[in-house]
C-alpha cells in the first residue's frame, strides 16, 4: 500500500481528503491527514464575531466531523519534513511516511514580528480578528466602547482575505451607526498598500466607499512599531498615527514547520508551481491553500478551485504523465460594505475584478464590482455552503476551478 499524507486539517486539506477518498482506489493507497487541533473554524465568521453578528460557537465544529471515512486522522503536532526520506516527523519522534506529501498547513498571524504589537496592550487596546480569540476579545471591548479613534491597520501583505480589514471598517461604520454613536468614532484604514486594495478597478470602487462612509485612508504606512504606553502606531518613515482603539492584521506567516524543515520562504510559505501546485521542494510534494507562496488570494474559495485542479494533477503524477491542469489564480471574494449590502468580485492571476453578473451570464443573480444586497445574501449563504459543500469537497453549481470570462465585461 502506498500512503498520501495530508499536513494540516484546515479547508484546504480537509477537501483534499474529501477528493482522494472518492478518487484512488482503496485497495492501493491509504490517506492520512497529520494535525494537533480539535477544532474546524469557520474563518470567515471571525469578521461578523466582533459585531456580534455570529456567535463563536456557531463558527466552530469538530474537525473530526470533516474528515472522510476511511482516512487516518493523526492528532498530533509534526515537528519536521524530511523530504529526502519521504517522512513527516512528529513531536514525539513518530515517523511517517508518505509516497506523496500534500502541505496544507495554511498560514497564521504573528503580532510578534512587530516591535510593541503583543505587548502589554494585546486585546486590551490593541486587537486582531484572524483568530477565535481575538474576535471574542474585541467584541467584549466594542460592546461597551464609548468612542474614539479607531485605526484598522494592514501590517504588511500577503494577508489571508485580503478584503476582510476593509469589510471590517465598513462594518464598524454600520455597527456604529446602528447605535446612534457615528459621530463619537473617527474610522481610518491604514495600509501598506497606495489604495484601498491590490487591484486598481477593484480599488476605485472601494475607494469611493470609504469617502462615502467619512473613512479616512492612510497609504503607503509601513509600520515599525506599535507604541502602546502612547497608543500611536509608527512608520519607518516617522509617520505616526494615534488610536483609542487598534485593530491589526499583524504579519501573517506560514506554518513554523516550513522553517525548521528548510523549506519555506522568509514568512514560511512553501514555494510552489503557481500552475500545477507541485511544490518546488520536491516532485512528490504538493501544496494546497494558504501555504504556498503563489501569488493569489488566500481565500477558502481559492483552496476550494485549487483542489479540483490538484487532485486532476496528483492522478497524473500516480500514472506517470505529464499535468494537464493549470490553476490560474482564480478567487471570488464577497465584500461586506455595512447595512446589509456587499460587493462580489471574480479574477484570477490575468484579470482584475471587473463588473458584469454571476454565475449566470446577464442574469447573475449576483452583480460583480456592484454593492447590492443580494451580494450580502451571498456572503450569509456561504457559511451553509463551507460546511455542506466546500469542505465535503462537492461541486458548486456554475461555478468553474478556473475563472470564466462568461458575464464579465473583461476587455481582451
Amino acid at each position: 500500500m502506498k500512503n498520501i499524507v495530508i499536513l494540516g486539517s484546515g479547508t484546504a486539506g480537509t477537501i483534499m481528503a474529501n477528493h482522494l477518498t472518492g478518487d484512488l482506489p482503496k485497495d492501493e493507497w491509504t490517506i492520512s491527514i497529520i494535525d494537533p487541533l480539535k477544532w474546524h473554524y469557520y474563518q470567515p465568521g471571525f469578521l461578523f464575531v466582533p459585531f456580534e453578528m455570529y456567535d463563536p460557537e456557531e463558527i466552530r465544529k469538530p474537525i473530526e466531523k470533516f474528515i472522510p471515512k476511511g482516512v487516518d486522522f493523526i492528532n498530533k503536532e509534526a515537528d519536521v519534513i524530511l523530504p529526502e526520506e519521504n517522512t513527516v516527523r512528529l513531536k514525539d519522534g513518530t515517523n511517517v511516511n508518505y509516497d506523496i506529501l500534500i502541505i496544507a498547513t495554511g498560514s497564521d498571524i504573528a503580532p510578534q514580528e512587530t516591535e510593541g504589537m503583543k505587548g502589554p496592550c494585546w486585546r486590551k487596546d490593541v486587537f486582531d480578528f484572524y483568530s477565535n480569540d481575538g474576535a471574542i476579545a474585541l467584541r467584549d471591548k466594542l460592546k461597551d466602547w464609548e468612542g474614539g479613534h479607531l485605526v484598522v491597520h494592514i501590517t504588511e501583505m500577503p494577508i489571508k482575505c485580503p478584503v476582510a480589514p476593509l469589510e471590517f471598517a465598513f462594518l464598524a461604520d454600520s455597527f456604529f451607526k446602528d447605535k446612534n454613536m457615528r459621530d463619537k468614532v473617527k474610522i481610518s484604514f491604514v495600509t501598506p498598500l497606495s489604495g484601498a486594495f491590490t487591484k486598481p478597478k477593484a480599488t476605485a470602487v472601494l475607494q469611493h466607499l470609504l469617502t462615502e462612509k467619512n473613512i479616512e485612508v492612510v497609504p503607503d504606512f509601513y509600520i515599525e512599531k506599535v507604541d502602546g504606553e502612547n497608543k500611536k502606531i509608527v512608520d519607518y518613515g516617522g509617520r505616526e498615527v494615534e488610536y483609542d482603539v487598534l485593530v491589526t492584521i499583524p504579519t501573517n506567516m506560514g506554518n513554523p514547520l516550513m522553517e525548521r524543515s528548510g523549506i519555506g520562504d522568509d514568512l514560511n510559505f512553501v514555494p510552489t508551481d503557481k500552475g500545477t501546485l507541485q511544490s518546488k521542494v520536491k516532485d512528490n510534494i504538493f501544496v494546497i491553500g494558504d501555504a504556498t507562496d503563489v501569488p493569489t488570494s488566500k481565500a477558502g474559495s481559492v483552496a476550494h478551485f485549487e483542489a479540483e485542479i490538484l487532485l486532476d494533477n496528483i492522478k497524473s503524477f500516480i500514472r506517470g504523465e505529464a499535468f494537464k491542469e493549470e490553476f490560474d489564480g482564480h478567487a471570488n471574494c464577497f465584500i461586506e460594505t455595512g447595512n446589509s449590502k456587499a460587493i462580489l468580485i471574480d479574477f484570477n492571476y490575468e484579470h482584475e475584478p471587473t463588473t458584469g453578473s454571476f454565475p449566470i451570464t446577464g442574469i447573475g443573480p449576483m452583480k460583480l464590482l456592484k454593492e447590492t444586497r443580494m451580494n450580502h445574501l451571498g456572503k450569509l449563504a456561504f457559511k451553509w455552503i463551507y460546511w455542506n459543500m466546500l469542505l465535503p469537497g462537492r461541486k458548486i453549481p456554475l461555478v468553474t476551478p478556473n475563472m470564466s470570462k462568461a458575464g464579465k465585461d473583461i476587455e481582451d
